[in-house]
């Protein structure tokens, strides 16, 4: 809107191009006039990259901008200005190292550039590391540019934290604490126990082929080289008083055995059993190897390890450290690698220094604690969601999964909603979400997890362990909100997560203390994930080498669990978003998962497309779907027998005269006993003068009596008006008058409820003569009650 707004400009476009935002613009305008009069109107990211003029827009048959004929304008990294200062210049090589490009100009955003969630969190912590200086994501978020982030570094000065190092063995404690999320590890592994059923719920397996000439005692010498390298993989979990503390085991105490097993083609079913093998972590390794024989020139090689001492990105740690030793033991030379600048007991010790302890009320992480008590007071218990079964008592963490697909068209329409939003793909997809549970059923308060990395300082990269912490991410989806105004509300929220993401998860339930069960995880039901990590290349020398997908779903933690990965073409551009949904086996069919898979996917094709689309107006279901709810479900329409009540009564008293018509307490009546008695009384009304549409006031407790009563005045002709004896005395006598009734039927208890003014008469007391008082025949358009 902004460059359709320039004075000369007839028509104008924004899209994102390999991670860029452009412009395209139509009319008799310069493009750097253009860039230029949107930089004063725009925040910094939201300003294009380039601005291309076209005559016209390329359009498709359909009279639509055909935006893959749009022309891609010579836009390379650092086509904005130089660095201009030594901070600039060492920023921008920052921008580039962790943007994977070769240079960077200081005026480019970081997420034009293909900035993410992830890799700004990597950039903080560079930052930290090499010009010990802290910059807040928030602060990166709104100015992301090199020439913004030097100013707020020059403006910061040096950063007065605790420095992470290597401290040798002398220098540590004699009991070395577990970090934050350790903690929660250990405990769970607690209460599980190592043959529960939910004991692998924390395994992370992983399955190469090996295709080739493997020397195994090789591998395994290279196993272990990995092993001696990285003391998070050599530490086990024991106690003392319920406390936990890291013992890391030396030389052989510390390396796994690589179990060879001869397995053939039952292969599948073997690494099935040892992926769902869970780990005592108190005297066992946190991971196992095993080699799976499947023929002379194939063999299976599982890791599994505990998750206490390994996250998603350390599988890509171990990827590459196994290649170099591999390459070295098979060559017969020493591994030419440098030593780790530090360790997992390194960093345990750093964090709770930096944070302080959790009991501290001046310390940091005390800070951030209040924060989310703040942030997460009166937060729903539990996010409703379409289940098919009620929840079980405790969780057998059985697990299904769908997948989930959105078209390349799409993701580069949602990539333009993200760059004009100033917000990541991670928020629109969030929002999204947010839109979809919002829609079926869980209110305008919803909360979402999500993991994050927590590799918080640069020397922690290279290094296995377990640095994930899980965010809660509370959104307002009140008041009916546009799809931009519920992203902006997102990305506000996510930015303040992200700020305050060094409170262990477990920690913040004790914090908050949200009713616990066992049946559901606390604070959040639903687990939102865009992987970003950097992929695993796993490459032995002289073998193909085959990650293998994996065999079994992994167990159900959480009721739902979204993970998306973008999806790029060779020139970068936008190839489509993919991944899957795993849910709880316990709780859903796979159909209705499946079902929501595809909503989650309409809504994403619907706020691409108008983002100023209202959550009331996103459509989530099919046109099978609807059609079924609107018509078939609520058909009404259905061919009926045009008689009266009475008409069909006396045919029920024809068909059936001895079965049960009435039942109260200890009382019954047939279908003739019925018909007899409200006949005798119908008479004793038409001996009392009632007629055609006569009033007739009935003031009856509920029971057999009320039912004659009404029909004994419908037989007599009668309208009846329904008194109800718990109103006062003088409501039932203006109901009497007001609806012109000639007479009221009471019962000897309620007999007392009228005034004197007013003709009552017993039920039992109407008597009539069946030769002289005939029963009248009674018109479908006559009146039958008045209320």
């Amino acid at each position: 809107a902004v460059l359709a707004a320039h004075p000369q400009a007839e028509r104008a476009l924004a899209v994102v191009r390999d991670a860029r935002l452009i412009g395209y613009v139509v009319g008799d305008v310069d493009a750097d006039d253009v860039r230029a009069y949107a930089a004063t109107r725009l925040p910094e990211y939201m300003v294009p990259s380039a601005v291309v003029v076209l005559d016209a827009f390329p359009l498709t048959v359909n009279g639509k901008i055909d935006r893959a004929a749009l022309p891609v304008p010579e836009l390379g990294a650092g086509a904005s200005r130089e660095p201009a200062t030594p901070t600039e210049e060492a920023l921008a090589a920052l921008f580039a190292e962790v943007l994977d490009l070769e240079r960077v100009g200081a005026e480019e955003s970081f997420f034009e550039l293909g900035g993410d969630s992830l890799k700004v969190m990597r950039l903080i912590a560079r930052v930290r590391s090499v010009l010990e200086v802290s910059v807040g994501v928030r602060e990166v978020f709104a100015e992301p540019t090199v020439a913004a982030v030097a100013r707020l570094v020059e403006s910061a000065g040096a950063s007065a934290g605790v420095v992470l190092g290597r401290r040798e063995r002398p220098e540590r404690p004699e009991r070395v604490p577990l970090s934050f999320a350790q903690q929660r590890m250990w405990f769970l592994n607690r209460m599980d126990g190592e043959g529960a059923e939910g004991a692998a719920a924390y395994n992370l397996p992983f399955a190469l082929r090996l295709t080739g000439s493997l020397d195994v005692e090789v591998l395994e010498s290279a196993l272990w080289d990995i092993a001696d390298r990285h003391e998070s993989l050599r530490t086990v979990f024991p106690d003392v008083e319920g406390v936990p503390y890291q013992e890391i085991r030396e030389g052989a105490e510390g390396r796994p055995r690589l179990q060879i097993v001869d397995a053939g083609e039952r292969w599948r079913d073997l690494v099935k059993g040892e992926a769902g093998r869970g780990f005592d972590l108190a005297v066992e390794l946190p991971w196992r190897t095993t080699l799976f024989g499947v023929s002379e020139a194939e063999w299976v090689l599982l890791l599994v390890a505990h998750h206490i001492a390994t996250d998603a990105w350390s599988m890509g740690v171990l990827a590459r450290d196994l290649q170099a030793a591999y390459q070295a033991r098979l060559s017969g030379r020493p591994q030419e690698r440098e030593l780790l600048p530090v360790q997992y007991a390194d960093y345990a010790l750093w964090q709770r220094e930096v944070l302080g302890e959790l009991d501290d009320p001046d310390s940091e992480v005390s800070a951030q604690v209040a924060y989310w008590k703040r942030e997460l007071a009166g937060a729903p218990q539990e996010t409703v969601l379409p289940f098919d079964r009620p929840r079980p008592a405790l969780p057998s963490f059985r697990s299904g999964s769908v997948p989930v697909d959105v078209g390349a068209e799409t993701h580069a329409r949602l990539a333009e909603v993200a760059a004009q939003s100033g917000a990541t793909m991670f928020m629109v997809v969030h929002a999204a979400l947010v839109m979809l549970l919002a829609r079926m059923g869980a209110g305008e308060d919803v909360c979402v997890g999500t993991p994050v990395a927590g590799r918080s300082d640069s020397q922690l990269e290279d290094l296995a362990g377990f640095f994930v912490n899980t965010l809660v991410l509370r959104s307002d989806a009140s008041g009916n909100p546009t799809f931009s105004e519920l992203l902006a509300r997102v990305r506000e929220a996510d930015l303040s997560a992200y700020a305050h993401q060094d409170v262990p998860f477990e920690r913040l339930v004790d914090e908050v203390n949200p009713e616990r069960s066992a049946a559901r995880n606390p604070l959040f039901q639903v687990l939102l994930a865009l992987q970003n990590v950097p992929e695993a290349l796993w490459d032995l020398e002289g073998l193909v080498v085959e990650q293998i997908p994996p065999l079994a779903d992994p167990p159900a933690r959480f009721d739902l669990s979204l993970s998306l990965s973008e999806r790029r073409s060779d020139n970068g551009s936008a190839d489509g978003l993919r991944g899957g949904i795993l849910y709880a086996a316990d709780l859903f069919d796979e159909a209705t998962v499946r079902a929501l898979a595809g909503r989650l996917v309409r809504v994403l094709e619907q706020v691409a497309t108008d983002p100023e689309l209202r959550l009331g107006a996103v459509e989530v279901l099919e046109e099978d779907e609807r059609a079924a709810v609107v018509e078939r479900w609520n058909g009404t329409a259905s061919d009926l027998e045009a008689a009266t009540v009475m008409e069909l009564f006396q045919a029920w008293v024809a068909r059936t005269p001895e079965a049960d018509a009435l039942c109260s307490e200890d009382q019954t009546l047939s279908y003739a006993e019925l018909d007899a008695r409200s006949d005798a009384l119908a008479r004793g009304l038409v001996a009392r003068g009632v007629g055609r549409e006569s009033r007739v006031g009935l003031c009856f407790p509920r029971g057999i009596e009320a039912i004659i009563a009404i029909l004994a005045v419908w037989k007599a002709g009668g309208a009846y008006v329904p008194l109800d004896p718990a109103y006062p005395s003088d409501r039932l006598a203006y109901m009497v008058a007001d609806s012109d009734a000639e007479l009221v039927l009471v019962a000897p208890e309620t007999a007392d409820r009228l005034s004197g003014e007013v003709e009552t008469v017993l039920l039992d007391e109407l008597h009539g003569d069946q030769a002289v008082h005939e029963l009248r025949e009674i018109a479908p358009d006559q009146l039958a009650y008045i209320i």
